[in-house]
């Protein structure tokens, strides 16, 4: 699923198999401008992405699947007008008419009209979505609970039988894109734990309802007509095309209209199977990085040590130097290893402040941001990767003692730090990056480490205690 949907859980939200632990674990991130893979979204508002809040969902009648929760009937927590109760129910009203209403423009896309009717035909609203939407979790988890549920032990082993089980396919992608294996296998195991949470609702109904019903329509009136445009071209049949609530699907959970881009026929039997057929997954999955920008033969980043007094205004994604340059700033890697290529770029990241480990990121750190773009979710990809190929868990110690703030403490952080000039958005208890400056700016003031990293004890700072 690799874009992200603006204002949803990236590729908007799409919350499958280890995406539904992390949705659950973190501050979902806001919308990009393409559809995130599954677990894309949901972690970027833990150190990355803007300070916007995620969405809700709509009516009581609707479409939804069988032992399915209902929709709860309620506002969406976003406050878009399209997201009222009210409006909700008149859109869902109206959903027939939408869909027969996309048929001039799935024409222009040389759908036939007999597949139109026949793929569209008893299709009705899960207005459950609309939940899902807009949901606000109260609570989040930290970017090193994040890492233990996803690069765990099980995980790693059905990886390493994934990897020898289709070492043919793996090798034939190598050759032709240079996209690390080790990094497709990542992905496959973190979006879906290796197929086996892959969502099961139909991408179909889903994007069909976001199309007619709620605050992203027209986003998702592409995805609804890309969705049928694989469909009348035979790549896949309808029951191969389910996945999450926002129409991610297959082991590495695409978009349709990230299919559309990057799907390819790895074994020439004339289709583009993503869902069930491996060659074609892992050479698409590659074909998506290579042309995100993917450099062969370099690593995503290093975990490094950064030395106490350190300036952490520098660790910034926009703030890139080479390596030798974070070198003699005292930035090195545990035990003094060396670095293999001073010369390459890359920013500084510090996902736990000052009092964690920090990582110097590299071009292929940012592919995979596209691919899902959270600096969490990257983080995990490329750190399981290096598992997958033999490596060792990180060597400096997470502060586990510290605890996530709720979003009423994220909050009421927002709001002191408004009052006190240093925050000028709108407090929304989520964290992006004017958040992030606004507390190092908060932190100079008061002489600690300007690490933007939100605790108790910045929070009671600010609260004057």
């Amino acid at each position: 699923m690799r874009q992200a949907v603006a204002g949803l859980a990236r590729r908007g939200g799409m919350i499958t198999g280890a995406t539904m632990i992390a949705a659950a674990l973190l501050f979902p991130a806001s919308a990009q401008s393409q559809t995130q893979n599954g677990l894309s979204k949901l972690f970027g508002g833990i150190f990355s992405g803007s300070d916007a809040a995620p969405s809700p969902p709509a009516p009581a009648s609707g479409g939804a699947q069988t032992g399915a929760q209902p929709w709860s009937g309620e506002d969406g927590a976003s406050g878009h007008p399209l997201m009222t109760a009210a409006a909700i129910r008149e859109a869902a009203g109206n959903f027939d008419n939408c869909v027969a209403g996309m048929w001039p423009d799935a024409a222009r896309r040389n759908i036939t009209q007999e597949n139109f009717q026949r793929f569209t035909a008893g299709l009705t609203p899960d207005l459950r979505i609309m939940d899902l939407m807009d949901s606000q979790p109260e609570f989040s988890k930290s970017i090193w609970d994040y890492l233990d549920i996803l690069v765990n032990d099980n995980r790693l082993a059905k990886g390493k039988e994934v990897l020898a089980k289709y070492k043919a396919q793996f090798d034939a992608t190598e050759k032709t894109y240079g996209v690390d294996r080790y990094i497709i296998a990542a992905i496959w195991g973190i979006e879906s734990n290796y197929s086996t949470q892959m969502g099961d609702r139909s991408v179909l109904q889903s994007t069909a309802t976001l199309a007619c019903v709620g605050r992203r329509q027209a986003y998702f009136k592409d995805e609804f007509l890309s969705a049928l445009e694989i469909l009348n071209r035979g790549d896949l049949r309808p029951e191969q095309m389910r996945g999450s609530w926002a129409g991610a699907f297959g082991p590495t959970q695409f978009m349709p209209t990230a299919f559309k881009r990057f799907a390819v026929d790895g074994d020439g039997d004339g289709r583009r199977d993503v869902v069930d057929n491996p060659a074609d997954l892992i050479a698409s999955t590659a074909n998506n990085l290579k042309k995100d920008g993917w450099q062969t033969g370099q690593t995503w980043g290093y975990e490094v040590v950064v030395p106490p007094g350190f300036n952490y205004m520098l660790a910034d994604r926009a703030k890139t130097m080479t390596i030798a340059q974070w070198e003699k700033l005292g930035v090195k890697r545990p035990a003094n290893q060396p670095f293999p290529h001073p010369a390459e770029k890359a920013y500084l990241l510090a996902p736990a402040g000052a009092q964690g480990p920090g990582f110097l990121m590299l071009q292929n750190f940012r592919v995979i941001m596209k691919y899902n773009p959270a600096e969490a979710y990257a983080m995990a990809i490329g750190h399981f990767a290096d598992r997958l190929r033999g490596g060792q868990p990180f060597v400096q110690p997470w502060p586990r003692q510290e605890r996530e703030l709720s979003r009423t403490e994220r909050l009421e952080l927002q709001q002191l730090l408004a009052q006190r000039g240093f925050y000028k958005g709108t407090p929304d208890g989520q964290f992006g990056g004017q958040t992030r400056d606004a507390l190092r700016n908060f932190q100079v003031s008061v002489g600690i480490p300007a690490d933007g990293f939100a605790t108790s004890d910045v929070l009671d700072r600010l609260r004057g205690r």
